[in-house]
C-alpha cells in the first residue's frame, strides 16, 4: 500500500515471504535450544532436548535444511534477495553466540533484550522486500514506521512471555517478573504495548487508515490495561499466562489491522 501498488501483490512473493519468515522463527528456536542447553538441563529437564525427545544434532540438521530452502526460495526471486537473507542469517548467528559477550549481556538484561529484538525488523524487512525490491529497488517511503512497530512488538512478546505469578516462577529461570519485580515488569509490558500502538497508528495513517486502527488498538490497549491491573493486584497462579497469551492476541490483531485488513479492504473496492 505504501508503494501504491495496484491489485494482488503476487502469489509467489507471498509464498516466499511466508515460508522464509516461518523458517526464520524456527531457526531462532533451534538456536535457543543450543544456547540454553546447559540451563535447560539443570533447571528445565522436562524440555524436549534434555528429555532426549530430539537431539541437538537433529535440530542442527533441521536448521541447515531450512536454510537451504530459504536460499533456494530467495535465489528464485533473485540474487538481491539472497543478500538480504544472508544479512539476517549473520545477525541470527551473532545472536546465537550472544555477540561473543554472553556473560556481560546476561548481566544487563535490558541491553540483552534490545539487542536481540533487532532481528524482528530485519525479518520483516526481508518479508516486505518480496514486494518492493523488484519494482522499486529500495524501501518505499514510510516503511520504517512498520519496521519500528515490529521492533517494539518484539519487546511486547518477549516481556509478555516472561511475566509469571510468584507461584509459577521456576528456579534458575530469569523471568522479567523476577529480574524487575512483578509490578515493574507488567508496567514495562504495558508501556511497550502503548509504544507499539503509537507507532502502528502513525504507520496506518500513512496508508489512510489511521482512525480505524486507532480505534482497534485503543480497545486492545484498554483490555491489556485491565489484565495488567488484575495481575498486579492479585497475581493468582496462571494469571501471568494471561499476559503471555494476550501478547499473542495483540500481535495478531495489531498486524492484521495495520496491513492485511486495510489492503484487502482496498483490493475489494
Amino acid at each position: 500500500m505504501l508503494r501504491d501498488g495496484d491489485g494482488w501483490i503476487g502469489t509467489i512473493p507471498v509464498v516466499v515471504a511466508f515460508l522464509t519468515c516461518f523458517m526464520f522463527f524456527l531457526q531462532l528456536r533451534v538456536a535457543d535450544e543450543f544456547k540454553d542447553l546447559e540451563d535447560d538441563s539443570r533447571h528445565r529437564p522436562y524440555r524436549p532436548v534434555p528429555r532426549g525427545l530430539i537431539s541437538l544434532k537433529e535440530l542442527g540438521w533441521l536448521g541447515v535444511i531450512t536454510a537451504l530452502i530459504q536460499f533456494l526460495l530467495s535465489l528464485f526471486l533473485g540474487m538481491k534477495y539472497v543478500i538480504i537473507l544472508i544479512v539476517v542469517w549473520v545477525y541470527l548467528a551473532l545472536m546465537s553466540k550472544e555477540f561473543f559477550v554472553g556473560e556481560w549481556l546476561k548481566a544487563h538484561p535490558i541491553t540483552y533484550m534490545l539487542s536481540h529484538m533487532i532481528i524482528m525488523p530485519m525479518i520483516d524487512l526481508y518479508a516486505t522486500a518480496c514486494d518492493w525490491l523488484e519494482p522499486l529497488g529500495a524501501p518505499p517511503e514510510g516503511l520504517h514506521w512498520f519496521l519500528i512497530v515490529s521492533y517494539f512488538n518484539g519487546i511486547v512478546i518477549e516481556v509478555g512471555r516472561k511475566i509469571r505469578s510468584p507461584k509459577d516462577e521456576e528456579q534458575g529461570v530469569d523471568t522479567y517478573s523476577v529480574l524487575w519485580g512483578r509490578k515493574r515488569a507488567t508496567y514495562a509490558w504495558l508501556g511497550s504495548v502503548m509504544i507499539t500502538a503509537f507507532f502502528a497508528w502513525i504507520g496506518a495513517s500513512r496508508i489512510g487508515f489511521g482512525l480505524p486502527v486507532l480505534i482497534v488498538l485503543s480497545l486492545l490497549l484498554f483490555i491489556g490495561s485491565i489484565l495488567s491491573v488484575l495481575f498486579i493486584s492479585n497475581p493468582l497462579p496462571g494469571r501471568g499466562r494471561w499476559i503471555e497469551h494476550y501478547s499473542g492476541v495483540w500481535t495478531l490483531l495489531m498486524y492484521l489491522s495495520l496491513g492485511a485488513v486495510p489492503y484487502f479492504y482496498t483490493l475489494l473496492q
